[in-house]
């Protein structure tokens, strides 16, 4: 029987959003979007914590089909990034192909009609040839069970649940964690809180982030001339491609790498203590690299005191360090990171001969190929699935390997007249196994415990390489690494009822 939608895309955040331009731009417009939450934009609609910004330049971190010469900053801050991607809904008239309030609780693909069914939260049910994933790494915030969090008595929240009716001035604040958010908060709420206690199990290391304002001048000429927004594209997606090369295993420029984040140290911090605390004893690039240029200062600050202590138990309105560290505070935040390795989402989804994908994926981890295709789950795409992640470069740029993939999928299905395309299994498990054959030996592998990986130490977030090598193997879908599932008679004769 005929489907309700050609494409069913699942989230309306960069990826998503991103895909269905793409799909209208190649010609298909019977799509729809759905989003559970209550507005487009995902992450940079769910972070609205003070100082809330991109480490990705502005004019990089933005789709190269619908570039923007009203970028304020180097570097945006989420206010700017979710008016660009509202901005975006608006200039490809896709407002009336998304749904909002609409949360996803599964999918099953139906073998004999070669279509997925998915299924909404509210108990509704739609058809689609294709479904495209565009779920997001960053969204089930990481919470840490510590004994008596419950007995609390002031207020707590984790950084992508900002407590924004809460006013921290005045306030005795504890931070666990100092990752990427925290590094950003720090120095925000350290002007105007009373106490400020940070946790820190591990130092981060931070490079300097040379932001600035973007003269109107140069918006102006952007604006009037819209080709030369390609420049600063090109020469910031090139030097971050030429700086990435410490992370794949050249020792020279890790070594510069190394180098500069210690002299960024040296130059930001005079007491050697503090200098001690902060400086990571991994390599740099093992986890994620930070960028500020007030983070330290704001370390410096008499009100902030940095505690290197894991928090082990909570008592009332007291925090206590795994060495005895006792704070009273008021508020209490967990920069404390996302589930990053958790693709699925919690949607139950059901391929091929009745198999979960959560089942598919709990012993090895989560795989696919290309980090798009998953082998048992037919015309089901992972937009920034498994290891397509990033340590050096944009993900947008990622994004639109991806959706250059997909709508080549989309061509062969429709050339073959096909029911669906499946990824050969020996085709992903030799492509997976050459992937982490390639990590084993990148600074992701030297020995800290990051996010890219999960408990047993496979990574299953970072693609081992530059994008460059990314972009060239996603030009063209391959026939020959699927099997494809012609129509019968009966199929064919379903899907024109």
């Amino acid at each position: 029987m005929a489907v309700d939608f050609q494409q069913i895309i699942i989230g309306a955040g960069f990826s998503g959003l991103g895909a269905a331009i793409r799909l209208q731009q190649s010609g298909r417009s019977d799509f729809i979007v759905f989003e559970k939450a209550n507005q487009i934009g995902g992450t940079w609609r769910d972070n609205v914590y003070p100082g809330c910004a991109c480490d990705v330049p502005s004019h990089l971190y933005s789709f190269s089909f619908a570039q923007n010469p009203n970028w304020s900053r180097v570097f945006s801050r989420q206010p700017e990034i979710l008016a660009y991607m509202e901005d975006c809904v608006d200039r490809f008239h896709l407002r009336d192909k998304i749904r909002l309030n609409t949360g996803i609780s599964a999918l099953k693909f139906q073998e004999k009609q070669g279509s997925w069914k998915v299924e909404t939260e509210s108990g509704e049910s739609f058809t689609a040839r294709t479904v495209l994933l565009g779920l997001g790494p960053l969204n089930v915030p990481k919470i840490p069970r510590i004994e008596g969090q419950d007995s609390f008595t002031g207020v707590q929240f984790h950084t992508a649940k900002w407590c924004t009716d809460h006013d921290v001035t005045d306030k005795r604040v504890a931070i666990i964690g100092t990752g990427a958010s925290a590094v950003q908060i720090i120095p925000e709420i350290a002007k105007k809180v009373k106490q400020l206690f940070i946790f820190q199990r591990s130092p981060p290391w931070v490079g300097p982030r040379p932001d600035a304002a973007v003269n109107s001048v140069i918006q102006g000429l952007f604006r009037r001339l819209p080709f030369l927004l390609w420049l600063p594209r090109t020469l910031i997606y090139r030097y971050l491609e030429f700086r990435g090369r410490g992370l794949f295993g050249n020792p020279s420029a890790h070594q510069q790498m190394q180098k500069r984040a210690l002299r960024h140290i040296k130059e930001s911090i005079s007491d050697p203590n503090l200098r001690e605390k902060v400086t990571p004893k991994y390599q740099i690039g093992c986890k994620r690299i930070l960028l500020s240029e007030d983070y330290y200062p704001a370390l410096q600050l008499p009100n902030v005191e940095l505690i290197t202590e894991a928090v082990t138990t909570i008592e009332g309105n007291t925090i206590v360090g795994a060495e005895g560290t006792r704070r009273e505070i008021d508020t209490l935040i967990y920069a404390t990171g996302f589930d990053a390795a958790s693709y699925e989402k919690g949607i139950n989804i059901t391929g091929l001969n009745e198999q979960s994908l959560s089942d598919c994926w709990s012993a090895a981890g989560p795989e696919a190929y290309l980090g798009t295709t998953i082998s048992g789950f037919p015309n089901l795409f992972s937009i920034i699935g498994p290891n397509t992640g990033l340590g050096h470069n944009s993900m947008i740029h990622m994004m639109e390997s991806q959706f250059n993939y997909i709508l080549s999928y989309l061509d062969l299905l429709e050339q073959r007249n096909a029911l669906y395309l499946d990824v050969k299994t020996e085709r992903q498990v030799a492509y997976n196994e050459d992937i982490q054959a390639q990590l084993a030996g990148m600074v992701w592998s030297t020995g800290c415990n990051s996010w890219y990986q999960m408990d047993d130490g496979k990574n299953t977030t970072l693609w081992p390489g530059p994008t460059t090598t990314y972009r060239q193997h996603t030009r063209k879908v391959e026939a020959a690494d699927y099997v494809i599932q012609e129509k019968d008679a009966i199929s064919d004769a379903l899907s024109r009822v």
